[in-house]
């Protein structure tokens, strides 16, 4: 999920060259229509963009993963930002927590951000 249509396009003919099957949404409340209206499993993983339009990445991910079905607590949903600056970092990690996204995706989170799965 990506708003800006190079990168977009980009990203979707890089994974499509590997055999996946892309879909997109050029915001985020497209993104959780789109995953809203799919059939439990469908989407193996989301790489959402945190800064979008209309519904922002992490408002995007609290939503899915609120819906009350089997699969929204357990699908990959990947943060990708273009903010590279140390405090944008921490925001991110920080708002990426409150998603629940290491605890749905069974990874332990340490103070420094790195991630293992723990499963």
């Amino acid at each position: 999920m990506d708003d800006n249509a190079i990168n977009l396009e980009i990203a979707e003919e890089i994974l499509s060259d590997t055999g996946a099957v892309v879909d997109t949404a050029r915001d985020g409340r497209e993104a959780v229509e789109r995953f809203a209206c799919s059939p439990s499993g469908y989407y193996a993983m989301i790489l959402m963009d945190i800064q979008m339009p209309v519904m922002n990445g992490y408002e995007a991910t609290k939503a899915i993963r609120h819906m009350n079905r089997a699969d929204a607590d357990q699908v990959l949903v990947f943060a990708m930002t273009a903010d590279a600056f140390a405090d944008d970092i921490v925001l991110c990690e920080a708002g990426w927590h409150e998603c629940s996204f290491c605890q749905t995706a069974g990874y332990e989170c340490d103070p420094e951000g790195n991630y293992q799965i723990d499963r």
